[in-house]
């Protein structure tokens, strides 16, 4: 398996773990009660609970672009170079940072990583453009 599929795995664990941080945080903030009933109320998450959900939201906005790429660039048969490993690499460990730093309030720290992220997504989709257009 290439190391973009393994980066798009971790990818797909991340995201739980993204799920699992927003709900239970969530639950944590409102009680069992509410968050196993029919949620009538419509309680938002307040604090630490907010970031992690838009920090969850936030995920799921590269995600699909990130499954997409690596998976157009498998097909291609492009995985393997130097460009769209870094760029996949670089996509998955700053996307972990994300996280965390959403969850502490690190603006800028936090805004840091998500362009970073971002550039490897564009890395990756770079790679695409060059194995179409017949440059590797």
């Amino acid at each position: 398996m290439s190391v973009e599929l393994w980066t798009l795995f971790g990818a797909m664990i991340l995201g739980l773990v993204h799920l699992s941080a927003a709900s239970f945080s969530f639950k944590a903030q409102v009680g069992n009660r509410y968050t196993v009933g029919a949620r009538d109320e419509n309680l938002l998450p307040t604090g630490v609970a907010a970031r992690l959900d838009r920090a969850q939201r936030n995920f799921l906005e590269t995600f699909p672009i990130f499954v997409a790429a690596v998976l157009t660039l498998e097909l291609l048969g492009g995985a393997g170079g130097w460009l769209s490993i870094a760029g996949s690499v670089l996509y998955l460990s700053c996307r972990c940072l994300y996280l965390p730093l959403y969850a502490l309030g690190l603006p800028w720290v936090r805004t840091f990583s998500w362009n970073a992220a971002t550039a490897g997504l564009a890395l990756v989709m770079v790679a695409i453009a060059l194995k179409a257009a017949g440059g590797g």
